[in-house]
């Protein structure tokens, strides 16, 4: 079987959630006006679509209770480096991991929570 996989968000603000994710380094590959309005952005082979709704409480989808979503890197501290420089406030900076590899935490505009990690050699 040959899979890929696209995540599927519930942003607030759809205009908020384009600019962070284009910080993050995401294409906008399109968007629709709907209802509801959304956003289809590709990170290299990592795909994630955003669907305008209602307002969540913001603990609704803070670790540990919501998901983590783990992007793998080639260099994470580039990425670290290139995310900073572009204004993103990291959760947590970069950390050894008792597993061997380093990674960085962040949580986008409606709370959702992303790992960036490097990759094992």
């Amino acid at each position: 079987m040959d899979a890929t996989l696209r995540i599927e968000i519930f942003p607030v603000d759809l205009d908020a959630t384009v600019d962070f994710y284009g910080r993050l380094g995401f294409e906008l590959l399109g968007r629709s006006d709907g209802p509801p309005r959304y956003a289809s952005l590709r990170l290299g082979g990592v795909r994630l679509g955003a669907a305008e709704a209602a307002p969540v409480p913001p603990g609704a989808r803070a670790y540990p209770v919501g998901t983590e979503i783990v992007v793998e890197v080639d260099d994470v501290h580039a990425e670290r480096d290139r995310f900073v420089a572009a204004g993103i406030v990291l959760a947590e900076d970069l950390t050894p991991r008792p597993w061997g590899l380093t990674d960085l935490r962040l949580t986008d505009p409606d709370g959702y929570y992303w790992r960036f990690t490097g990759r094992r050699p």
